[in-house]
């Protein structure tokens, strides 16, 4: 073997810009707006030389010379520009979002032309892969096919063309996101109390405190979450239900500020999408989207959809039939409106099951829940979970270690609270992975970020959860869980890297049952005034209602996945106008197929649909009902090994960590599935999960 070149000298640590920090954990709490330029400036010149020393027709085609030269350069890129998203996600304010947009032209360029480069390509496909371990491997063929996928074999001024898209995309779906977040930011009805009737108590006391600190009289409601769903759900004003209702679904839409309006946007970015699609030689951007993913073309995922919308159909029927006699019987709602249909299902959900999640939230503060997640999963994995120390972004995140056998595994941060300026939703995301590192040698541990946006708590009491709450949470934990026991080596296909976008989804909803099993329920409930753990009779109530509504939920959830593949599959996207018209017609066309509730006319979903237009799952919402399928089977296997105890085999969890999570996409998710339960995934488990299995067959 050849000896390698030296490394690139490293850009110096200056202390004056905690970005260019690499000695540990990303100095959240001393980054600012005025960092970013020099920074990425360096670090963009660092990752170019590196480039250009590799790519030089001396350097020998070797894994370890690469990666020793090349990736520890666009590492420290990524995690820098990492650390700069985040917080424009979660922290934005004019001066960073300046920053950030003034960087993000440069950023995508590189990235662009790294992913193209014809010389790096050449140097991989030379690779003798004999040389390599099976991780290695992996992640050598995920970037051939990666490098094809990036433009990598155009030529002229097809690659010239397809550079300038890349850069065009990046900036249109970062307007996108930034108009969502600010139609969102911009609503406030100030309520009197008497408006406010029916709704929880420390809801009303949450909007009194958001008035308050505006020195405003009344009850400042918005369309944060958890204040848009309560009033939905609980407030017997229907004015009250109309309004929020109608600001909500108009947002970032010409219905509102035509500053924010995301109409346009949508449009050219379809438009770039097919041009994208089409010079790398794919008929549309849904069989471009589904390349590197498991479903092997757009007509295998709408067969499935629609396979799954026809089981579902009949009970989303029966859903709205209960539905409708109930409001004409005992509310008196001869004709529902859009509005009412929330306040309608929680009304029914009360009297059927004498439940109401209202019921459960006293019983979820949030420090009972988080302890309780963490006991479930030190048990199911053999892990201990405990609080570290890190610079953060807000005074309300929270940092933790994760160890076995006293080692350490891997570190988060927990970011939990709804406040503004922060993005809608909850992710996880990776600050840095694991990797045993070409330069120094030493393994580097991976580093993860969990951000929700629940209620903040009321009258000095600590926030209280709904389940649904509960469910997101555990649901982001688990692909937490996905990215930090990772036991690969190599970046590209340690832990999250590298696993196909239609099974990323398998550990986080894996991880969801957990919060529908009594002995795990028990655990992690303390009634907020008593202390006192879920009562057996509410859990049974509880347990009664899971699935109610599901017909309903999974068309919902069919509906979009429809409307996601069918607008990137289907519609000539060079035939749209800035008016949206076609779009909404293709949605209203699917919502005739497969839906059982009316929709407004006056509803713009697509304009805040930021999973597909600013949020990575563009033709690939589907992701979600396809990975379903993968957990809900994968939860059967524990379902099937538990002892009269309702104890889980330690045996089982110990397959289960190793097949899914420790093995991250160091090779393909069906081969990690047929690992863990020694088969391919069937749809059984989840229809009887959701009870449909009378229909299965």
């Amino acid at each position: 073997m050849s000896t390698p070149p030296p490394t690139p000298p490293v850009s110096p640590v200056s202390p004056a810009n905690p970005l260019l920090d690499f000695t540990d954990l990303p100095l959240f709490d001393q980054i600012r707006p005025e960092h970013v330029a020099p920074a990425i400036d360096a670090l963009l010149t660092e990752a170019e030389t590196a480039l250009e020393q590799v790519t030089a027709p001396a350097f020998p085609a070797e894994w370890a010379a690469l990666s020793r030269t090349l990736d520890v350069a666009t590492e420290r890129l990524g995690r820098a520009w990492g650390a700069v998203s985040h917080l424009n996600a979660v922290a934005d304010t004019p001066a960073l979002r300046a920053a950030y947009n003034a960087a993000l032209p440069r950023v995508t360029v590189f990235w662009t032309r790294l992913g193209c480069d014809e010389r790096l390509y050449a140097k991989y496909k030379t690779i003798d892969p004999a040389t390599l371990n099976l991780e290695q491997h992996q992640a050598r063929q995920n970037a051939l096919r990666d490098f094809v996928l990036g433009g990598a074999e155009l030529h002229g001024a097809a690659r010239e063309r397809y550079a300038q898209i890349q850069e065009q995309l990046a900036e249109l779906s970062q307007k996108f996101s930034e108009n969502t977040l600010d139609a969102t930011d911009a609503f406030a009805h100030y309520a009197h109390l008497d408006e406010l009737a029916g709704l929880p108590a420390d809801v009303v006391a949450a909007a009194r405190a958001a008035a308050q600190a505006e020195d405003k009289a009344g009850y400042k409601l918005t369309l944060q979450m958890p204040c848009y769903l309560p009033v939905m759900q609980f407030a017997r004003n229907s004015a009250l239900r109309e309004k929020l209702y109608r600001a909500y679904v108009t947002r970032a839409s010409e219905l509102g500020d035509p500053k924010l309006d995301n109409t346009a946007l949508i449009s050219a970015i379809l438009q770039l999408r097919q041009e994208e699609a089409q010079l790398l030689g794919y008929a549309n951007y849904g069989e471009l989207s589904l390349a590197p993913k498991m479903a092997p073309s757009p007509a295998r995922v709408l067969d499935f959809l629609r396979d799954l919308a026809a089981r579902a159909h009949p009970f989303g029927a029966r859903d709205v039939a209960d539905l409708r006699a109930f409001a004409a019987r005992e509310l008196g709602l001869a004709d529902p409106q859009p509005w009412d249909w929330s306040y309608i299902g929680e009304k029914l959900k009360q009297a059927r099951y004498a439940f109401s999640e209202e019921e459960l939230r006293p019983y979820f503060p949030a420090p009972k829940v988080l302890a309780g997640l963490f006991q479930a999963v030190e048990a199911l994995f053999e892990v201990r979970i405990r609080r570290d120390n890190a610079p953060v972004w807000h005074p309300s995140v929270e940092f933790y270690r994760i160890e076995r056998s006293g080692q350490l595994i891997g570190q988060f941060y927990l970011d939990p609270s709804a406040r503004a300026a922060k993005r809608g939703g909850a992710w996880m995301d990776d600050v840095r992975s694991r990797w045993r590192r070409p330069d120094t040698g030493a393994l580097q541990t991976p580093v993860a970020q969990l951000v929700c946006n629940f209620a903040a708590g009321a009258q000095g009491k600590p926030p209280l959860l709904t389940h649904e709450d509960v469910l997101t949470l555990f649901h982001e934990f688990g692909h937490g869980l996905h990215h930090l026991l990772t036991q690969v080596d190599e970046h590209d296909v340690s832990g999250i890297s590298g696993v196909e976008w239609d099974a990323v989804e398998l550990p986080s909803q894996f991880m969801e049952n957990f919060c529908w099993e009594w002995e795990t329920l028990h655990r992690m409930t303390a009634h907020v005034d008593t202390g006192e753990p879920l009562p057996r009779a509410l859990y049974d109530k509880m347990i009664a209602a899971k699935n109610y509504q599901s017909g309903m939920q999974t068309l919902r959830q069919v509906e979009f996945a429809l409307f996601d593949m069918r607008l990137h599959s289907e519609i000539d996207a060079r035939q749209l106008d800035h008016t949206g018209q076609r779009v909404r017609e293709l949605l209203a066309q699917i919502h005739a197929e497969v839906a059982v509730l009316p929709a407004p006319p006056f509803a713009r979903t697509p304009n805040t649909f930021s999973h597909i237009f600013s949020g990575g799952y563009a033709a690939g919402y589907y992701s979600y009902k396809w990975a379903e399928v993968l957990s809900a089977d994968a939860y059967a296997a524990f379902e099937e090994s538990v002892d009269p105890q309702g104890r889980h085999s330690l045996e089982t969890s110990r397959r289960y960590r190793q097949a899914i999570l420790e093995a991250g996409g160091s090779r393909p998710a069906m081969e990690s599935f047929k690992a863990f339960r020694g088969r391919e995934p069937q749809l059984d488990a989840l229809l009887r999960h959701q009870g449909m299995a009378e229909k299965a067959g």
